[in-house]
């Protein structure tokens, strides 16, 4: 019987032919902490007695969520997972000298690599799929049996298939791909399932669209989203190992079998596909473009950024539509770049100086608007159009707000507009 391409990456882990559904313990190549999730692994760490990590090099931590620090707690936090990295001398230690929000991080430093076993306590470590590798989200002491014993134990997920058809049209981008999926199978329809991105219309898609159908398939329930590599994503990583004198090591390239067991197959045609916002307050409450603009919806602020659109592309889109404009007088905008590099390369392409001309507010890398921790919190009542990944009740700030999840060209024509508007 054939093997999905989760399957094969599990079972080159397990050093033997496994299917969806079997238990087995895997070696661990990349294990990923934050500066709010990696103190707990830290104090299991102490508590076991453990004195050394199993591999320190497969090992990163980066500080990206309240960095720099908003309070006492937060620098108090921070300095427990800088004291252990620089105890065990870390290779990969990620602070603000070279900050950048780990799922936008860790790929661009080359350190994301094709048939790799991947984890991090944060939900959204499922982006780095988007490489070819198996990558999930486990909690805080799951982490730290990982760094003891150098791996972990997982169940072999089902795999949904999903095929993309057609070319995308004019501001249509990987989020609204996303959002259109989690829209048809619910916030828990892909429950510990592997969803795995085919057909003929991935190739219209660039990394900046992969890394956020992936990261997002959280938002679906799914246990990890996943593409194959083809010639964008080899691209890509010959670029990251340029830049960064190669990759951290060789990729192990796996396909799906031709008659590899699927547990659901759904197939979303791009060309024919409206731009999605998810309303208040899930993901999954999917509306087209034109039921928002014929809703009528005034907004307080525009968010930018977040590990699931804080890349350059989304950047070049959101000056697109700012330049020589001003953003609504009753909204503000928000834009944060996912790293410092992305920063400096903005900079260089003269785009920070539309968006702070247009009266956009620019902050360094950090998850903290995302979050509703700091950089961007809703007060009482307000409105939010947002290029990040969750619109729960609060997530970004007062109970009472609301949060529009969109892609970059909705985001930032709507802070002209002061309205949410159709790009198009």
């Amino acid at each position: 019987m054939g093997q999905t391409i989760t399957e094969k990456i599990f079972s080159e882990h397990a050093g033997k032919t496994v299917y969806a559904g079997e238990i087995v313990r895997v070696s661990i190549d990349m294990t990923i902490g934050n500066d709010i999730t990696t103190p707990i692994s830290i104090k299991a760490f102490e508590q076991s007695r453990a004195k050394e990590l199993a591999n320190p090099d497969a090992f990163a931590i980066v500080m990206d969520h309240y960095i720099p620090a908003k309070d006492i707690a937060s620098a108090n936090q921070a300095k427990i997972s800088r004291e252990f990295a620089y105890k065990h001398d870390l290779k990969y230690f990620f602070d603000e000298k070279d900050m950048g929000i780990e799922h936008a991080l860790l790929p661009e430093k080359g350190l994301v690599i094709p048939g790799d076993v991947i984890i991090g306590a944060d939900s959204h470590t499922c982006t780095h799929g988007a490489l070819g590798a198996f990558a999930t989200g486990m909690g805080s002491t799951d982490i730290s049996f990982s760094i003891i014993t150098g791996g972990n134990w997982f169940k072999v997920p089902e795999s949904i298939r999903v095929s993309l058809l057609g070319k995308p049209g004019k501001h249509i981008y990987g989020k609204d791909v996303i959002l259109e999926l989690i829209r048809i199978l619910g916030v828990d329809g892909a429950l510990y399932k592997a969803i795995e991105f085919v057909g003929d219309g991935v190739e219209y898609l660039d990394m900046s669209d992969r890394f956020s159908m992936c990261n997002m398939a959280i938002e679906a329930g799914a246990k990890s989203g996943i593409f194959a590599v083809d010639a964008t994503s080899k691209a890509y990583l010959d670029e990251r190992a340029q830049a960064n004198g190669g990759l951290r090591s060789n990729p192990k390239l796996h396909y799906s079998d031709s008659d590899a067991n699927y547990c659901r197959e759904i197939t979303i045609d791009m060309a024919s596909l409206s731009p999605v916002i998810a309303y208040p307050f899930l993901p999954s409450n999917g509306k087209s473009v034109e039921q928002a603009v014929a809703d009528d919806i005034k907004i307080d602020q525009v968010m930018i950024g977040s590990c699931t659109n804080g890349r350059i592309e989304d950047l070049r889109i959101a000056a697109e539509f700012v330049k020589g404009k001003r953003v609504a007088r009753h909204t503000r905008m928000i834009v944060t770049p996912a790293t410092q590099q992305i920063f400096l390369q903005a900079q260089k392409e003269g785009l920070m100086e539309i968006l702070i001309g247009a009266g956009a507010v620019v902050s360094n890398p950090t998850c903290g608007a995302c979050l509703g921790g700091y950089m961007g919190i809703l007060g009482d009542g307000e409105r939010c159009v947002a290029t990040t990944n969750r619109n729960f009740v609060g997530r970004m700030g007062a109970r009472t707000s609301e949060i529009y999840l969109a892609n970059s060209a909705i985001a930032a024509a709507s802070a002209i507009a002061g309205k949410i508007v159709d790009p198009r």
